[in-house]
């Protein structure tokens, strides 16, 4: 008699609506990365201190609600104060999606508020400096709502074993769609004469442009995925959600709950604050210490985005073999390199940035990737998304630390070399608290089961 080893209809029913979601929840990186690439790493902070230039006085300061703030300084600042928002309202969001169990809507306003404002970056002209300060942080604090919401859908699509490669292909899917849309803003920017553009119209046609991507391909994900209602561990979700301020400190002192949890949590908040910052400031030290054209910035990012999806997939792998863990701290000392290196970067040298911008492509994506799916096996069921909204105070809407350092470094010392050495503390700190957590009983304190490697 031979066993059947035909897998039951629930069970492939069951696999196939997952990989169904999975798919659908690929296209929101594949969405929101746009903002990411062609806004904050490669036009928006170059055109923004132009912006602000225009508008300043003799000595190069623009004095919004009459601070003043050195120009260069400007778009580092926004940055900050966009994620000073975020952290305000991620909590509240995070944990009416938890005791809701009604993501998608949620979701669905945070994308759709940031890519308006993208979209408005239209009308930044002139001496705009102000509405490109205020449409950054709201789509940047928006961005950082919405990969709350996001993030959570990924303990409840993929089982412990798949979350490193599901994230990885998230990633993937993200930086893909950032270097298609890269080819077609080079194409527009290069050309603009061509088109009867000038340089200005082409940058904000170029802006706009990822605000209306993102809106149109959000579309994907809010029809694949669909809303859950867990119970949380120890049947905690009775009760009014409350205000923001009171949640915040819920979750706070539920998090000092799992310790271990909360000492990765603080690793990575420290080391992808440096990450982001470098990710954000880099076309601001190209253009700006490095005197480097816009056409080469915009060809440098789109080799990381090419060598991204490449990285990403490949510490995938790495991870399968050696672990998370391991992977993500050789990432760290690789970042800690590219930031040596760049200090000494010479000017006017293109070869030499491309040859950094490679390097950095290589380990952005699986280090953010990896980061991501370690801390999805951290956290207790049932609150995702109030969890993964203290880890997006630091992800992809950045944290306000890193560009608030970059920025007063080059307000105090007026070199952006100095600036981006200044970063280097947020990796060594990183490596050093991320090395001191024990991550396999930090899975199982948290109650989670326990993957072959990690």
């Amino acid at each position: 008699m031979t066993a059947d080893t035909t897998e039951p209809e629930e069970y492939t029913a069951g696999l196939a609506e997952r990989k169904r979601e999975q798919r659908g929840w690929y296209f929101y990186d594949f969405a929101c990365s746009v903002y990411s690439t062609s806004v904050l790493t490669v036009f928006l902070g170059p055109y923004l201190t132009s912006v602000a230039r225009a508008a300043s006085d003799a000595e190069g300061f623009v004095h919004p609600l009459g601070i003043p703030v050195r120009a260069g300084s400007l778009f580092a600042y926004a940055v900050s104060a966009s994620i000073v928002v975020a952290v305000l309202v991620m909590p509240l969001v995070g944990a009416v999606a938890d005791r809701t169990g009604r993501k998608k809507p949620l979701l669905a306003a945070a994308a759709y508020l940031g890519a308006a404002a993208t979209a408005g970056m239209f009308f930044l002209a002139g001496e705009r400096y102000l509405l490109g300060a205020f449409l950054l942080i709201v789509a940047n604090a928006s961005l950082a709502v919405s990969m709350v919401l996001y993030n959570a859908y990924l303990p409840q699509i993929a089982e412990p074993d798949e979350r490193d490669a599901v994230s990885s292909r998230g990633w993937a899917f993200g930086y893909t769609s950032g270097a298609l849309v890269l080819v077609l803003n080079l194409v527009l920017y290069s050309g603009h004469d061509s088109f009867g553009l000038t340089e200005g119209e082409a940058i904000r046609i170029c802006l706009a442009s990822a605000g209306v991507w993102w809106g149109a391909f959000t579309l994907v994900p809010l029809r694949r995925l669909r809303d859950r209602h867990v119970p949380a561990a120890g049947g905690e979700r009775a009760g009014s959600v409350g205000s923001g301020w009171r949640q915040l400190r819920a979750t706070l002192k539920d998090m000092r709950r799992h310790p271990l949890t909360l000492s990765f949590l603080l690793a990575y908040l420290v080391y992808n604050d440096g990450v982001q910052t470098v990710i954000s400031q880099a076309s601001v030290f190209g253009s700006e210490e490095l005197g480097l054209d816009q056409t080469t910035l915009i060809t440098a990012v789109l080799l990381v985005q090419v060598l991204a999806v490449v990285g990403a997939l490949g510490m995938g792998r790495l991870a399968r073999s050696h672990g998370a863990k391991r992977t993500i701290l050789g990432s760290l000392a690789v970042w800690t390199l590219i930031l040596a290196a760049g200090y000494f970067l010479p000017a006017d040298a293109p070869v030499f940035f491309y040859c950094l911008a490679a390097a950095i492509g290589l380990v952005l994506g699986g280090s953010q990737a990896l980061s991501r799916s370690l801390f999805s096996h951290l956290v207790p069921r049932g609150k995702e998304a109030e969890y993964f909204s203290a880890y997006e105070m630091s992800d992809r809407g950045l944290s306000w630390l890193g560009p608030l350092v970059f920025g007063l470094a080059y307000q105090l010392t007026g070199s952006y070399r100095d600036a981006i050495i200044s970063l280097v503390i947020f990796f060594v700190v990183g490596f050093a608290l991320l090395a001191r957590v024990p991550v396999r009983r930090a899975v199982e304190e948290a109650g989670n089961p326990l993957p072959e490697r990690i």
